[in-house]
């Protein structure tokens, strides 16, 4: 089912040069982009889960984190699913 499944890190440092009321939105541009180079796939065939979304959005739009642990996997479709790992 599952074609290739990473856990990765992603910095969330540019957001730091981003206007305090987009940094949140900024960090959520920045998975959906650095996933989608890694894994090979098209930025808008990135499903991001609703977990991993109010995980960067806890801390209100100003003040999203400054890096954050994803699992992400490939499915033989193309697209691919972004959450928070198991641990």
């Amino acid at each position: 089912m599952a074609e290739e499944e990473k856990i990765m890190t992603i910095p969330l440092l540019t957001t730091k040069a981003s206007p305090r009321s987009k940094k949140a939105s900024k960090a959520i541009k920045e998975v959906r982009d650095h996933v989608a180079k890694h894994m090979k796939a098209k930025p808008e065939d990135v499903w991001i889960d609703q977990e991993l979304n109010q995980e960067i959005w806890k801390c209100g739009i100003q003040k999203p984190g400054p890096k954050i642990r994803i699992k992400a996997v490939k499915f033989e479709d193309g697209l691919v699913e972004v959450s928070m790992p198991e641990e």
